[in-house]
């Protein structure tokens, strides 16, 4: 039996030093939550066979906290769906993760209709420039600085780029649009706005990749919501 524990921990040390040096100690720390993890729901089923319910339910409520928190496999299924706020015109329908910050989105109209924007090379989201409208215009050069921040180098110049944004972001906006802008359902209070604009604001802040245009948006989709707090 002894030989058996020596060979089992053998292999368990084995494996994290594997881990450690593929993929580094941030993967391991999650590897090793999730070994915890599973070693206090195995103690909580065994405390439970032997009638021994309630120190069963606080070792399994560890060991899923656990789960939750090491960021694994396991621990995705504990997560809550990030927020995300959305950001429409007439050629694109715009995406902006809360939580990572990663501006997705789908083509509306055009050749592409129906393609995700990752999916088409640079060149072809590029030959999309002249035929799109100011709004439609100001989304796609936000969504390209984050995507391959040198995309003005390559690209041709364009007469109407000029003070685009700036015009985009002084069109008019619906209270229900505010909201997706936000990422909030419509009635959320006013300390719930402030917070989700303080968010957006930070993964829009240009050491981010921030977009101006985007970030004008925002803080119209603020106003226009406050406003009704009044």
């Amino acid at each position: 039996m002894n030989l058996i524990a020596d060979a089992a921990v053998l292999g368990v040390l084995l494996y994290l030093f594997y881990l450690w040096k593929k993929s580094g100690p941030r993967i391991l720390a999650g590897r090793l939550m999730e070994i915890a993890a599973g070693a206090c729901i195995l103690g909580a089923i065994a405390l439970a066979a032997t009638g021994r319910f309630l120190p069963a339910a606080g070792l399994a409520v560890v060991g899923l906290a656990m789960l939750g928190r090491s960021g694994g496999r396991f621990g995705s299924l504990y997560k809550r769906p990030p927020r995300v706020s959305r950001v429409r015109s007439s050629w694109f329908d715009m995406e902006l993760n809360h939580r990572s910050g990663a501006l997705s989105g789908t083509v509306l109209a055009g050749q592409h209709a129906g393609r995700k924007l990752d999916d088409l090379s640079l060149e072809e989201i590029l030959a999309l420039r002249p035929s799109l409208d100011v709004q439609s215009l100001a989304l796609i050069e936000a969504y390209l600085d984050r995507r391959a921040p040198a995309w003005r180098e390559h690209a041709e110049s364009d007469a109407r780029r000029g003070g685009g944004g700036e015009a985009a972001s002084r069109s008019a906006l619906a209270e229900e649009e505010a909201y997706e802008i936000l990422g909030l359902a419509p009635g959320a209070s006013e300390a719930e706005v402030r917070r989700a604009h303080r968010s957006l604001m930070k993964k829009l802040h240009p050491d981010h990749g921030g977009s101006d245009y985007l970030a004008a948006r925002v803080n119209q989709a603020k106003d226009v919501i406050l406003s009704k707090h009044r």
